[in-house]
């Protein structure tokens, strides 16, 4: 195998890997004995159930997340350099879409390493699928602000952004907090503005629903649980 840096996505929640993971992933995955991982015991986990045969003991970690130095981050790129292939794995979903990875990523294009993406669920993406909105434009903001004021005036300049620019506007929420944003989004946003609540997607009690603002009312899920991304357009 080609020394490169293999993006390896995973399931977005407790989905039976092979419903959308494809076996060519796993090949990749058994060829690789260094990773760069967001969490080492998630990881692991996710390694046993693509093979249970695998010797977790005799791979390698290196975390990443916030807390990690740019010094730090680029050597664990080292096993490149080596001639070994690197796989980098996500908490939920592709890696370096919303998360620590792009850092890695961007370390390894500078060095010129190669970056394989391999196939996987993409939240972002699977929810604009299904939502009925534009799919041409349209823009993920991550986390909204926590502080109450600025995160109204957010909502309303992403709405803004919707009729402005013609473009689908999406945006996530710790779960703990999803059902007070659904709230938010219902009391601020204009009634004809259409919202698309997206949870537990691939999962067994997936969810997803688009409906005016003014429809929402009452019909809102339990989402205190549940990964949740949000989109609105008009």
């Amino acid at each position: 195998m080609k020394a490169s840096l293999f993006m390896i996505p995973v399931t977005l929640g407790d989905t039976e890997h092979r419903r959308v993971l494809p076996e060519y992933n796993r090949e990749i995955i058994l060829g690789i004995k260094h990773f760069i991982v967001e969490n080492v015991r998630t990881a692991r986990r996710f390694l046993k159930k693509t093979e249970p045969a695998i010797q977790i003991d005799e791979l390698t970690f290196y975390e990443l997340n916030k807390h990690t130095s740019p010094e730090e981050a680029s050597g664990f790129l080292k096993p490149l350099a080596e001639g070994f292939p690197v796989g980098v794995i996500s908490e939920a979903g592709c890696p370096a879409i919303a998360d620590p990875g792009a850092d890695i990523v961007a370390i390894a294009q500078r060095k010129k390493y190669p970056v394989v993406p391999l196939v996987g669920p993409s939240s972002i993406l699977m929810s604009l699928m299904a939502s009925g909105f534009n799919g041409q434009s349209f823009a993920f903001h991550g986390y909204l602000p926590i502080d109450a004021g600025e995160r109204s005036l957010a909502i309303k300049k992403l709405e803004n952004r919707i009729y402005a620019e013609n473009q689908t506007q999406l945006f996530i929420e710790t779960p703990y907090r999803n059902n007070k944003l659904a709230e938010e989004l219902i009391q601020i946003c204009r009634p004809s503005t259409r919202l698309c609540i997206a949870s537990d997607i691939t999962c067994n009690d997936e969810s997803i629903l688009t409906y005016p603002v003014k429809e929402w009312e009452g019909k809102v899920p339990d989402l205190s649980k549940k990964p949740t991304i949000f989109l609105i357009y008009k």
